[in-house]
């Protein structure tokens, strides 16, 4: 089975930060639970990217946008696209947030 590499982009980190300390008020006893799950299922990328489908917000972009649902309820939206033998997570937002569009640097 192929392998690849998963790298998270630093906005992408700081989207998973600010998600992490907004649970951490909203819903203390969840909040763990939520970033250790997203962890293992960033992680799982590593063996089965393709597995996710094509984001809608997609066609904007010049490159394949996919996106992984992640947690429950109204999910988290992981945005990714895979070059080569690399998974680059490029942002992540809630699913009740509009579409991400190219020109959004700071949601």
């Amino acid at each position: 089975m192929k392998h690849y590499r998963v790298i998270i982009a630093p906005n992408a980190a700081q989207d998973i930060r600010k998600a992490f300390e907004w649970l951490r008020i909203e819903n203390p006893a969840y909040a763990l639970s939520w970033r250790d799950g997203l962890r293992d299922a960033i992680t799982a990328l590593e063996t089965l990217p393709f597995k996710n489908p094509i984001a809608p917000e997609s066609k904007e972009f010049d490159v394949e946008i996919r996106q992984l649902l992640y947690g429950r309820g109204t999910p988290w939206r992981i945005f990714y696209y895979v070059n080569d033998r690399q998974v680059s997570i490029l942002h992540v937002r809630h699913g009740r947030q509009d579409y991400w569009h190219p020109t959004d640097t700071d949601s």
